[in-house]
Order: C-alpha cells, then sequence, then structure tokens
C-alpha cells in the first residue's frame, strides 16, 4: 500500500462493503475519515449477500483480477482471525455449458476438475476449489468496529448533492452502490439486478459450497457460513422490487433440495432481498467537475464483498495519484 503524502478529510458516501472496506484502508493510511450512509451496514445490500469469495455479475477484466487477487489475499490473511466471521471453505461450481467461464480458477491455489461422477444431472463438468465464505452479519460489524477503532466517524443521512458536504470534506469517495450513478448526475448505466434468498439453520452440519448458476430452472446456490446457510437465488436484471415472492422461495428451495438432500431437514430462518447495483464496468476512477477530488468506486454487480478489498486499495492508489 502506497504512504500518502499528506493526511486529508475524506468523506466516504456509503456504508456497504465497499464503503467501510475503503475507509478502513483510508485511515490506516493515517486521513481522518468519515462515512456518511443513509443506512446501518447492517441493512445494506452488503448484508444480503451470501458472501463468498466468487465473481459474480462483475466486470470480467485484466483490471478486475488485480482487485480480485487483492481481495482474496486479504480474506486468507483475514480468515485467521476468527472473530471476523472469515472461513476458508471447500465447494463446487458446475458447469452447464461448453464455454463457462473459469477465469477465478487461475487466482485459487487448489482449483481442479471435478470427477464427472460427482456431477449433478445435466451437468457437462464443475470446477471445485477452497475460497473465503464470510458470514456478512459477523464481518460487517467487525469491519465497522475496525474502522471506529482507526478513528473513521459515521453519520446517518442521505446525501442527494455532494455541495452538501461543505467545506469539511479535502476528498470524496462515492461508494453508494445502486445510488452512485444517480449522486454524480454524470452515469446512468447503473441498473439492479434483484437477488432473492433464504437463510436456513445449518443443523446438518454442512460445509461445502455448491453453486450452479445455468440450472435450467433458474439459479442455484447453497452456501454454508458458521451457523447457518445462504440458499438462492434470482438474478432479475432492471428489478427493484423488495419484497419476498413467496412462489419464488418454494421454487428456489425445492431446487436447492434436489441438489443438496441434507438441505430438507433445515429449517427455514429468514428470506431476504436485495439490488446487486450492476454496470457493465465497475466504475472505480477519478470524477472531474469538482473543486476536491471525487472517486467513483461503484458498479461491482454481485462480487462487491469479492472485489472489496482490492477496490479500497486502487481508492488509496487514486487518492495518490
Amino acid at each position: 500500500m502506497p504512504e500518502l503524502l499528506a493526511p486529508l478529510n475524506v468523506t466516504v458516501i456509503g456504508a456497504g462493503v465497499i464503503g467501510l472496506s475503503t475507509a478502513h484502508e483510508l485511515a490506516s493510511q493515517g486521513h481522518r475519515v468519515r462515512v456518511i450512509s443513509d443506512q446501518e451496514p447492517l441493512h445494506t445490500v452488503s448484508a444480503v449477500s451470501a458472501a463468498i469469495w466468487f465473481p459474480y455479475h462483475s466486470e470480467n477484466s485484466p483490471a478486475a483480477d488485480i482487485l480480485l487477487a487483492r481481495t482474496l489475499e486479504r480474506f486468507e490473511a483475514l480468515s485467521l482471525i476468527p472473530e471476523t466471521g472469515v472461513d476458508l471453505r471447500f465447494g463446487m461450481d458446475v458447469e452447464r455449458r461448453a464455454d463457462a467461464d473459469r477465469s477465478w480458477t487461475r487466482h485459487v491455489a487448489d482449483a481442479a476438475i471435478v470427477d464427472p461422477a460427482l456431477l449433478p444431472d445435466g451437468a457437462l463438468s464443475a470446477t471445485s476449489g477452497t475460497v473465503p465464505v464470510i458470514t456478512m452479519p459477523t464481518y460487517l460489524d467487525w469491519l465497522q468496529q475496525q474502522c471506529q477503532h482507526l478513528g473513521v466517524q459515521f453519520e446517518q443521512r442521505t446525501i442527494t448533492d455532494l455541495d452538501e458536504l461543505g467545506a469539511h470534506s479535502d476528498a470524496v469517495v462515492v461508494a453508494t452502490g445502486i445510488r452512485g450513478g444517480e449522486l454524480l448526475g454524470d452515469d446512468h448505466s447503473v441498473y439492479p439486478i434483484r437477488g432473492q434468498v433464504i437463510r436456513l439453520a445449518n443443523t446438518a452440519g454442512l460445509t461445502d459450497w455448491f453453486s450452479d448458476d445455468d440450472h435450467p430452472q433458474g439459479v442455484c446456490y447453497v452456501i454454508p457460513r458458521r451457523d447457518d446457510i445462504i440458499v438462492g437465488g434470482t438474478d432479475v436484471a432492471h428489478d427493484t422490487n423488495l419484497e419476498v415472492d413467496e412462489q419464488t422461495a418454494i421454487d428456489m428451495l425445492d431446487r436447492a433440495i434436489s441438489l443438496v438432500p441434507q438441505l430438507a431437514d433445515c429449517e427455514v430462518l429468514e428470506h431476504k432481498v436485495g439490488l446487486r447495483p450492476a454496470r457493465e464496468t465497475i466504475r472505480l476512477e477519478h470524477v472531474a467537475g469538482y473543486g476536491i477530488p471525487v472517486i467513483a468506486a461503484y458498479g461491482h454487480g454481485g462480487g462487491g464483498v469479492t472485489l472489496s478489498w482490492g477496490t479500497a486499495r486502487r481508492v488509496v492508489e487514486l487518492l495518490n495519484s
């Protein structure tokens, strides 16, 4: 991490995983940081995330690869600290297309082709590997506490114009997810991808994750965390409905049980819905037209957690450039 030339008063707008990670890295470099958000971290879309290090609905590019690798390295280190809620878990990604994207595997030390005898019906192949799985309520709480220990101040209010920040900011980071383009006013390319998930009690003692994005009946993933299991999901673009759809939930659970039968006896704890902030490419750059440095950091799709620490490090580099 490059050292910054002088401490600045930096305002980070957004308290999801991108905003908190960025605030942490800026404060670690000696900056005076405040985070302004209209939601507490546990009420952001980040809290709905499964969450597993896996580039789902996010940019596939050399630039994104750097963010992926940096984030993986950080999560691997955090997995050694129990209170973070980060664990390394083995699992498989099922492939039903001949052109399946395996780019994620080049970052994973034990990535391998799965024995064909272990594949579900209709699958052509599968890849496996050990990646970080993050229990998000634990992790977000831990990350916010780490920020506070570094002196980060938190304010809960809605910002509609950067001019509202007054003269108290030497630089601004826009990490508002779905509202990023709207707040800056120059980007209409951000759109929501609706995700609905089910949280189950992990009474089955499952540890291995499972993903089947091209299942003929819809996306299916099973992510066992410490005390629960996240089952998903949906990936409906341009859908802003935040209400739980009961039939969708029934279909998701039936689909998951058909692939992982042990789920049949797991109690349903909660249904959740979130809107992933999608964009053709991640926006991670200086934004012109302001009297102070403004950096955009949004458009991560379903890969906010997966790209979080890499994004935060890149923001520090941009601020120092």
